[in-house]
């Protein structure tokens, strides 16, 4: 028998946590319940009073146990996304007569990338089984969907620090997918060796060029690295840990490191604290978004070269009460000097508000096209 002393105690730590996750698997069947109430009723997915009401009388409540505010706060806002991507999930199905168990998603690089951590997120939103497809390039991934080898495919538009993936954005001119989702990825850039070694004893650094783009202040520490660029930072890992030498290393992600067995040297060192990247999924098939959950419409437009032309089109979003949230430029290839703009916009496609907006900007730009409408992914957690 052990003489541990701490023995009796985390048995009733473990036998609590157990009671925990009954209660939290009770509490998202309500959840379950709660959703089909809104469909019926058609009332929206989020109700922020109620969800500041609750968090309001949660922390007075757990002054009584003796729980910081902070510590209830946190735990119930992951508690209350849980519950919201849940409820938008069950509505979206319902909405799109989506029986799909199992997905292939295609993403960017081999197992471990940022792009297939992306990728495995929004299969386990929507999806029991998911199919992993890694691409070489971005070309690749939209052949693959458009081609129907696979269902959806996700790749990176923009990130907080290093701004647009203008690649994608310029593939995006040639398509006839939709953008049917969003997710924004937290992105912790790592040092990542094999073995034991540390950061002075390295001399090349492999990885792909947007991590060292996001990260040049903290490269600027060790001008004596060699940087070698990759077509991903999954490839970049793989690279490391066959070469197995003490003196390379990969910048990466945690979780892809120990895919490859490497060490995490150093890391959260990117040039922005809160460094986001986010991710659009594309579909052969557009998908309707339901009037009860928060959405976004991309656009695509052209406007004519005279004194004006874009604010004229900006104009008419402004008449329709609708936020832009995004607008980014991109030549065209083979018209010199010519742009074609990139709109995201707050709403929904199937409002009147929108339709009546589109076709005001079809009739005052020499092209416009809808790239996709779909569930925002701005989750802003309540205070």
């Amino acid at each position: 028998m052990s003489n541990n002393p701490l023995l009796p105690l985390r048995e009733k730590i473990t036998a609590l946590d157990k009671q925990l996750l009954n209660l939290l698997a009770d509490r998202r069947n309500l959840s379950k319940e709660v959703i089909y109430t809104k469909i019926a009723a058609n009332l929206p997915v989020r109700d922020i009073a109620r969800e500041h009401a609750l968090l309001k009388l949660l922390t007075e409540q757990g002054k009584a146990y003796d729980l910081d505010e902070i510590y209830i706060t946190r735990l119930y806002q992951l508690i209350i996304e849980d519950s919201v991507l849940m409820q938008q999930k069950i509505l979206q199905k319902q909405l799109n007569h989506n029986s799909e168990t199992t997905a292939k998603i295609a993403f960017l690089g081999p197992k471990g990338s940022y792009s297939h951590l992306a990728a495995r997120r929004y299969a386990s939103i929507h999806f029991n089984q998911m199919v992993e497809c890694g691409c070489q390039n971005f070309t690749d991934i939209f052949h693959q969907v458009e081609e129907g080898f696979v269902d959806y495919g996700i790749l990176p538009l923009e990130n907080s620090s290093s701004g647009s993936i203008n690649e994608v954005y310029d593939l995006l001119q040639k398509t006839n997918l939709h953008i049917v989702a969003e997710l924004a990825l937290p992105i912790d850039h790592c040092i990542l060796a094999k073995g034991q070694t540390d950061l002075d004893k390295i001399e090349t650094v492999y990885s792909h060029p947007q991590p060292f783009q996001q990260c040049s202040n903290f490269l600027a520490q060790y001008p004596h690295w060699k940087i070698v660029y990759c077509d991903s930072t999954s490839s970049a890992m793989e690279t490391v840990a066959k070469l197995d030498n003490p003196t390379v290393a990969a910048m990466g992600n945690k979780d892809g490191g120990e895919l490859y067995g490497l060490q995490v040297l150093a890391h959260n060192f990117a040039n922005q604290k809160e460094n986001i990247t986010r991710f659009i999924v594309l579909s052969r098939k557009p998908i309707e978004v339901s009037g009860q959950i928060p959405a976004k419409t991309t656009i695509l437009m052209k406007t004519g070269q005279q004194s004006g032309a874009l604010v004229d089109a900006l104009l008419v979003l402004r008449k329709h009460n609708i936020a832009m949230t995004k607008l980014e430029s991109r030549p065209i290839h083979g018209n010199p000097w010519e742009e074609m703009f990139y709109i995201d916009l707050q709403g929904n496609l199937g409002t009147m508000d929108m339709q009546q907006a589109l076709k005001e900007l079809s009739s005052i730009t020499l092209f416009m096209k809808v790239l996709g409408c779909y569930p925002s992914d701005n989750l802003l957690p309540v205070a």
